[in-house]
């Protein structure tokens, strides 16, 4: 197995994935809400899980997530679960957690060795990954807000109500995110 040459084992993997999606969970119950869009650390949290396991394990962990949630585990946001709270305005942002993490993922895989070079390819690819994220959840929003009110809104109104407010405070996140994750990875096999 190859996780055997490289002095993975199956049980470390699983563990992993377990701590990636508590990690997940715990950063969507510290959450501020503001208009549509909670102001949480799932961004923080997924880009950490991406940068610390890699785009295989990170992606697991987001997807554990999705499925407990989706089993009726309150791990989202507001301590919410199910399929209303998927299919709601929102959950597009949930959903493009998974772009998000595999993207970030792959920042793993680079051979750059200097902390500040890696850190600042971490921190460039969390940016991809959270713009894909912004991009499919703005999307999910513009179809599902659009389909269930007499207000349409635009793309514009959508990104004055689900991104923009948040860029700012998503950058430092993900700055912090890209920090830790170059100083931890040596302890994450």
């Amino acid at each position: 197995m190859r996780a055997e040459k490289t002095g993975r084992s199956v049980a470390k993997d699983i563990a992993y994935v377990g701590l990636g999606t508590a990690l997940i969970a715990v950063c969507a119950w510290i959450s501020v809400p503001v208009g549509a869009v909670p102001f949480t650390l799932q961004t923080f949290a997924v880009a950490a899980v991406g940068g610390l396991l890699g785009w295989k394990r990170g992606t697991l962990a987001v997807l554990a997530y999705l499925l407990l949630g989706l089993a009726g585990v309150p791990v989202f946001s507001g301590f919410k679960a199910g399929v209303p709270a998927l299919m709601g305005p929102t959950g597009g942002y949930i959903l493009g957690f998974v772009l998000s993490v595999a993207v970030t993922g792959f920042a793993k895989l680079l051979p750059v060795k200097n902390r500040a070079g890696r850190t600042a390819v971490f921190y460039a690819f969390m940016i991809l990954g959270n713009l894909l994220c912004y991009l499919f959840g703005t999307v999910w929003f513009l179809i599902v807000y659009n389909g269930g009110t007499a207000t349409p809104v635009s793309v514009g109104g959508a990104l004055l109500i689900c991104v923009v407010p948040y860029i700012l405070p998503d950058l430092i996140k993900l700055a912090i995110a890209a920090f830790l994750s170059v100083r931890l990875e040596r302890f994450v096999l």
